[in-house]
């Protein structure tokens, strides 16, 4: 097992990834390209980040894999805003409160991390 899969913000980033695939595959085929995949891509990087970081020796550099990954934790948001304000989510699909407090969490947990 890697260090990073002992993590508990790992794990909860790799549901939010997953959460952020799923929201991505059912934006419209026309805003795929922008939209679709930019919030796979920025979900993806969240448990990217926290896994390369704990591969890292020095405290600094594991530092900001921690604050690029808090950084697509909020570029997930507000694509996730947009999306909504452009009503290109059929939240009855989606828990929007569990997204947004998982993405809360996540922060938290990052934060705690690069202090």
């Amino acid at each position: 097992m890697f260090k990073f899969q002992t993590l508990k913000v790992w794990e909860k980033s790799v549901e939010f990834a997953n959460l952020m695939i799923d929201i991505a595959d059912l934006v419209p085929r026309r805003y795929q390209y922008s939209f679709g995949e930019q919030l796979r891509r920025a979900g993806l990087s969240i448990p990217n980040n926290v896994a390369e970081a704990t591969g890292r020796r020095i405290g600094n550099e594991s530092k900001n894999f921690f604050n690029i990954a808090k950084g697509s934790v909020y570029e997930c948001i507000n694509i996730l805003v947009i999306l909504s304000k452009r009503n290109l989510i059929d939240w009855s699909k989606f828990d929007r409160e569990k997204i947004y407090s998982l993405a809360e969490e996540i922060c938290k947990m990052l934060s705690s991390l690069i202090k």
